[in-house]
């Protein structure tokens, strides 16, 4: 099967649901959740612009261990309540941080990030892990980017 990144049109909005229904069509029919993870972060990290990095991090039970990501090489574990990603799972809320060099215990993984979104991946209640998006752009991600990132983590979450 052979799958394009189109280029996504109209008003963010528009362009999320794009990035939704592309999503879906993606994932179809697939259940392997690092299979699906490796095709949603390539495909969001070609879609979308401004990202140096985007990524799944799952949750062994003890911490938050990197999954399939696009960008350079990463941090392999992350506690919880550490830096963005280990708050957003310990949280489970998003986290929205538009310069992480004010964001207090950020972990620097890639020194040239700026900005990042963490999503919780969480499904009855169970801490899957986390999906994460940073930006070498201070201030890149806003409510909109949210309620979209928000929604193609549901489309992964509801694959397995």
């Amino acid at each position: 099967m052979s799958f394009t990144v189109p280029d996504l049109t109209g008003d963010r909005p528009a362009q999320y649901r794009e990035l939704v229904a592309q999503s879906e069509a993606l994932v179809a029919g697939e259940t392997d959740r690092v299979a699906n993870a490796a095709n949603l972060a390539a495909l969001v990290f070609h879609a979308l612009p401004d990202l140096n990095w985007v990524g799944f991090y799952f949750y062994d039970g003890r911490e938050l261990v990197v999954g399939p990501f696009q960008g350079k090489p990463a941090c392999i574990r992350i506690a919880l309540g550490k830096g963005v990603c280990g708050t957003a799972a310990d949280s489970r809320k998003t986290q929205l941080v538009p310069d992480v060099h004010a964001f207090d215990g950020h972990i620097a993984c890639d020194g040239d990030t700026r900005s990042e979104i963490v999503v919780p991946l969480v499904r009855d209640g169970e801490l899957i892990g986390v999906f994460d998006l940073d930006s070498p752009r201070p201030d890149r991600f806003d409510a909109i980017d949210q309620y979209g990132l928000e929604a193609v983590a549901r489309v992964f979450l509801a694959t397995h």
